[in-house]
This record gives structure tokens, C-alpha cells and sequence, in this order.
């Protein structure tokens, strides 16, 4: 086998209890989709059957590694995680995960694992090295997803060597927004592929591996590897562009860098009506972190640590400790959108939807939804079953957390339907006000003023999710001319930075690393391109190449879209609160809504796409290779 690949796959029918492997696709297809979320939307698009739902059980569930994973190369930790999309039907699904499930899988020696059927009864897997077992799980189900980590762990037999991605109730429960967890501080959400997992009853894989990823050429590979992580956090001369994120958020840099969020008025609070309160917040939050222990928490070769543990150390929940992922988005999209002022109660939380194993940015912006209509007088206690929902009520959150994974009260009677159908059963006002993008929920800031990153996250093609995050905040991306930012707030040339954009990203999306060793970082496209070409032995792969695995695929989710129901109408299945004007902050008065039409079109022809039926055209399929797909 080439360098960088195990070689092989495992493949776990669970309805006939059975585990074999089979080798990797041959050479010219790994050179076209690497690995990934690349190889894995190629297998699924090969292999589901056709018309197939995302709980089917005939619908594939891949765990995913790139083939720089559990390498030399900077935070080689990605697990991609594909599927169908649970929210919005026609898509794919497309997660990412940290910590070090991916490189152990990869150590035990598979490119991934493709999971089909359904179990009988809960159960998990069990690989170490070339041992693979289906093993019953009625123990840990019903367990969150930090006991059940600690309760299969102590099964195997070793706390240190192993690694648990798992569901907790909302993925039992096949909730929208279910996340699989891993390693307390990492997990993957978008397209609810916890819900996915869970409809298969499975509750868990637990890997440990032996072996080491053979390498075309070590010790150059070692070389550039070093090279890429010492850019990550290089300090930039004018003209270079802005620090790249990586940089940014190291060692837990959230906690310190969280003011420009609010200062930008792109805090998600209080179901996105009042931007200013984000700017307080953002500020007292810094503030707070100053007295909490915080102890960041790297993934496998990994220097940017931007997870950590964070220890309350004094007040209501003094000895806490909450197990936070790199950035702001999930806190806000748990106690942001709901109004909770107090720092303590924001990190307690959004622990608690991650103990849980749901994605914050459906849950909370079901509640942010809720907690809005109730401030308005438009959803009463009789209604909520008494909750009051208040901005800022803790208590009721979690009350409502529970409900949702339990099937019982307003939350899982209403709430536990998604973001569309909880909004249709509340009435027209909620439907007005619910935060969506095609069902899905956004990643959750409030992205009003940032426009190429709106419209990144509305052209998404595996639903909604981070793809194409143009250069209106964050980072610069100097690798592809842009060493500034761009004038917020203004249509021209958002199209363009988002289709540049996406196509980086998603080419960084097939390698197996963390994307915050990749985004804004300077020279990253020839690192990742000379270290796969170091890894495989393809000598003569480059940045023009990699470029062109990322369009194809951009692309590839436009086919699988196409194949499975996609209309032009679906591009702008957007929620209302997204596109209409704030009335406050930066944006006031502003809304991207006149020229959204425009934008996507214009995307539609960086792509190489129809802009009637937003089809990749013959010419485009052609050259990507996927002509025969569509």
C-alpha cells in the first residue's frame, strides 16, 4: 500500500452482527478524494442505495481519517464523520471531531469504518488493532457521554490507551442536532450524525491502536511538518494578512479573545435581538475566566490546545469543571441565545449539552425561539407546562434539555421536533423568529455582519455548516490573495472570497487534520500539498492539485444534492431573524437580504454552475470527473 493509507477498511453490518474489512479503492480514486470527507461522501455516493433516508438502516454511517492522521503533520487528529443529513433530507452529512479517536483508529490500521444496519439491542464496538468485536452496550445506554467514556473505559481495562466517541440521550432519543462526542472536549454535530448513530442503536466505539502510518519519504515529511506548525503561530509582517485562527485561539484562547466577538456585535444572544448585549457580555465572560483554573486540552499532535478544561472556582458551581471544545460557538449557541448573563451558568450549561450530545446550535436556538416568544407574551406557562421563560433562566434550559431527549413535556412534545416543525406548531410568529438554514442549525454566531460568511454558511452544500467563510472576519486567507479584510457589509466580492474559501477548506477537509492548522495560515497550501506528496510518493503533486480535489468537492455535494431532491427554491430555505435588518449595533438598518439572490448567483458562476437550476454544467462535471454521476 502507498504511504499515508492503512490499506484497508472496516466494515460493520450490525443487523447480521458481522465485522470484515475490505481494501481501500485503488490509487487513482485516492488521488482524486484523499480521504476524508472526500473519500467518504465517494463511498457513500457509491454505496447507499438509492432513495435511501439517513436512518434507514441500509444508509451508511463512515468514521473517516485523512491520510495525514495520526502522522507528524500539525494536529493530525480530524475524524470526519459522513452520512446523510438528518435535517435537511436531501443533502450529505459532513462532522468533525478532535482528540484522538482518528489517530488511534488510524494506529489500529483503517482508513475508516463503514457502518451499516441496525442492532437488535444497544450495542458498541470494540477495535484494538485486529481485534474487532460487537459488544453489548445495555450498561452505558442511556449513560451522557462523559460517563459513558469513563464506563467503557474501566470495561477495557485501560483509562489511557483508548479512545470512546459515543451518543448520549439526544442521540438515543435520534434528537435533531445529536452529536457524537469523543474525548470529553470534541465532537461532531452538524447533520444531527449523532441521530444517525443512534437509529443504528449504537451507542459508542471504543479504539486503542499499535501500529505506525508508513510514510513515503519520514524524513522530509518530518521537515515540512515542522515547518507548516511553526507557521501556525508565526506573527505576521504587514502586507501578510492577520494572524491565522489557530494562533488565536491556542492554549484556550477563547477565554482572552472573546471580546472581539462581542465588540464585532457577532455574539449569538438573545435569539439574536439585541447585538449589544453580546458586547457586554462578551467582556464580562474575560473578565470571569481570569479566576477560573484553565487548562488547555490538546488533540493528537496538536499545538494549538484551543479546547481546554475550565475549573469554577468560586460561587454556585465552585469545583466544576466544564469541558469545553476551541471556540465560542457552542457557548453561545447554549446560554447566548437564551439570555444567560452569569459566565458560571454559560460554561455549566453548555457542558450539559454536551454531556447530553446535542448540538447547541439546534437546541439552543430552539429555546432561544421559545424563551423569545415568551418575552413577547406570544407562548404562555400553560403552554410550557409552567416553565418560565425568562431570558437568563438556567433552570428552565435544563429542564428543557431534559425533556427533549425524554420524549415529555413542552420540550419533547414540541422542541424535540427541530427547528421547522417545533416553529409550525407555535404559529407563524415562530416561524419568523427561529434561527435555521435549511433546518439545520448554523454555526452559531450572529453573522449579520459578516456577509461572506453568511453566505458561506447558506451555500453549504452538507446542509449548513463551515465551508466557505470568505475574509469578512477571523482571518485573513493570504494563501489565496486576500491579506486583508474585507468591507463588511457590501454584495461585491463576497461571492468570489466564499467559492475561494470553500474550495480551500474543503480540500483541507479530506487530509485528516485540524482545520485550524490550515485556516489563514500562511503558505498551508503548499505545506499540505508537499506533505501529502511526501506521505503517498505521488512526487508530483501540488497546490494547483489540491485545489482541484477541493472543487471536486464542492461539487461532489452538489451532485449527491441533485441525485436526492435538490431544488433551486432550497438555496434560500432560510430563516427570517438571519436575513432581516438589525435594529441595533454595526448592522442596524442593514440586511443582506436584496442582494442574496445576486450573491448566490454569482457564486453559481465562480462554480461553474447553472444559475437557473444551480446544476454543475457538462463542462464543469467533466472536468471534475463526475459526469458519469450525474
Amino acid at each position: 500500500m502507498i504511504g499515508g493509507y492503512a490499506g484497508k477498511l472496516l466494515r460493520v453490518d450490525l443487523t447480521a452482527g458481522r465485522c470484515e474489512t475490505s481494501p481501500l479503492p485503488d490509487e487513482s480514486i485516492l488521488r482524486q478524494y484523499i480521504g476524508g470527507i472526500g473519500l467518504g461522501m465517494r463511498l457513500l455516493l457509491d454505496e447507499a442505495p438509492p432513495g435511501v433516508k439517513a436512518t434507514d438502516p441500509e444508509a451508511p454511517l463512515l468514521l473517516m481519517t485523512g491520510p495525514l492522521t495520526g502522522t507528524a503533520a500539525p494536529s493530525s487528529s480530524n475524524l470526519a464523520v459522513v452520512s446523510f443529513n438528518f435535517n435537511t433530507p436531501f443533502a450529505v452529512a459532513t462532522g468533525h471531531s478532535h482528540g484522538f479517536w482518528a489517530a488511534y483508529l488510524k494506529h489500529a490500521g483503517y482508513d475508516g469504518i463503514i457502518v451499516t444496519g441496525r442492532a437488535d439491542k444497544p450495542v458498541y464496538l470494540w477495535v484494538d488493532d485486529d481485534h474487532v468485536e460487537i459488544r453489548d452496550a445495555a450498561g452505558v445506554w442511556g449513560q451522557d457521554t462523559r460517563e459513558t467514556e469513563r464506563l467503557i473505559k474501566r470495561e477495557l481495562g485501560d483509562e489511557e490507551k483508548i479512545s470512546v466517541c459515543c451518543i448520549g440521550p439526544a442521540g438515543e432519543a435520534m434528537l435533531p442536532g445529536a452529536s457524537i462526542k469523543n474525548d470529553r472536549n470534541h465532537g461532531a454535530s452538524k447533520g444531527s450524525v449523532g441521530a444517525i448513530m443512534g437509529s443504528k442503536l449504537l451507542k459508542a466505539v471504543a479504539v486503542r491502536g499499535t501500529s505506525v502510518v508508513p510514510l513515503a519519504d519520514p524524513t522530509a515529511f518530518a521537515d515540512v511538518s515542522q515547518t507548516w506548525d511553526k507557521s501556525i503561530m508565526a506573527e505576521r509582517k504587514p502586507g501578510e494578512g492577520s494572524p491565522a485562527v489557530g494562533s488565536l485561539l491556542a492554549k484556550g484562547g477563547i477565554t482572552r479573545a472573546y471580546t472581539y466577538v462581542g465588540d464585532s456585535h457577532m455574539l449569538a444572544g438573545k435569539n439574536l435581538t439585541d447585538p449589544l448585549w453580546g458586547e457586554d457580555y462578551s467582556k464580562r465572560f474575560v473578565e470571569a475566566a481570569k479566576d477560573y483554573t484553565i487548562t488547555p486540552k490538546e488533540s493528537y499532535n496538536c499545538s494549538i490546545a484551543c479546547s481546554y478544561d475550565c475549573r469554577i472556582n468560586s460561587g454556585k458551581f465552585a469545583g466544576f469543571t466544564a469541558s469545553m471544545c476551541g471556540g465560542g460557538e457552542n457557548m453561545e449557541g447554549a446560554a447566548g441565545m437564551i439570555g444567560i448573563d452569569d459566565p458560571d451558568e454559560a460554561l455549566a450549561l453548555t457542558d450539559y449539552f454536551d454531556a447530553m450530545g446535542i448540538d447547541s446550535s439546534v437546541g439552543g436556538a430552539l429555546m432561544g425561539m421559545s424563551y423569545e416568544l415568551y418575552e413577547r407574551g406570544l407562548l404562555t406557562t400553560e403552554q410550557t407546562g409552567g416553565l418560565e421563560l425568562n431570558w437568563g433562566n438556567y433552570e428552565a434550559a435544563v429542564t428543557l434539555l431534559d425533556q427533549m431527549c425524554s420524549g415529555e413535556g413542552f420540550g419533547g412534545n414540541v422542541l424535540a421536533k427541530g427547528l421547522k416543525e417545533a416553529s409550525k406548531l407555535l404559529g407563524k410568529e415562530a416561524e419568523a423568529c427561529v434561527l435555521h438554514i435549511r433546518g439545520g442549525g448554523i454555526n452559531m454566531h450572529d453573522w449579520r455582519p459578516a456577509w461572506s460568511a453568511l453566505l458561506g454558511q447558506i451555500v453549504a452544500g452538507a446542509g449548513v455548516c463551515w465551508q466557505g467563510p470568505g475574509v469578512d472576519a477571523w482571518t485573513t486567507e493570504p494563501d489565496l490573495g486576500y491579506t486583508e479584510f474585507a468591507e463588511p457589509r457590501v454584495p461585491e466580492g463576497k461571492a468570489e472570497a466564499v467559492a475561494k474559501t470553500q474550495i480551500k477548506k474543503l480540500w483541507e477537509d479530506t487530509l485528516g487534520v485540524c482545520w485550524f492548522a490550515c485556516w489563514g495560515v500562511k503558505g498551508v497550501l503548499d505545506y499540505s500539498a508537499e506533505t501529502i506528496a511526501l506521505a503517498t510518493g505521488w512526487s508530483d503533486f501540488d497546490r494547483e492539485e489540491a485545489m482541484a480535489v477541493g472543487e471536486r468537492m464542492v461539487n461532489l455535494q452538489r451532485v449527491i444534492a441533485i441525485k436526492r431532491g435538490f431544488t433551486p427554491e432550497d438555496e434560500f430555505d432560510v430563516s427570517n431573524r438571519l436575513l432581516e435588518a438589525p435594529t441595533e449595533g454595526k448592522s442596524a438598518g442593514i440586511s443582506i437580504q436584496p442582494h442574496l439572490e445576486r450573491m448566490v448567483h454569482e457564486y453559481y458562476g465562480e462554480m461553474g454552475w447553472e444559475a437557473a437550476t444551480g446544476r454543475p454544467t457538462p463542462a464543469t462535471l467533466d472536468r471534475m470527473g463526475l459526469s458519469a454521476d450525474l
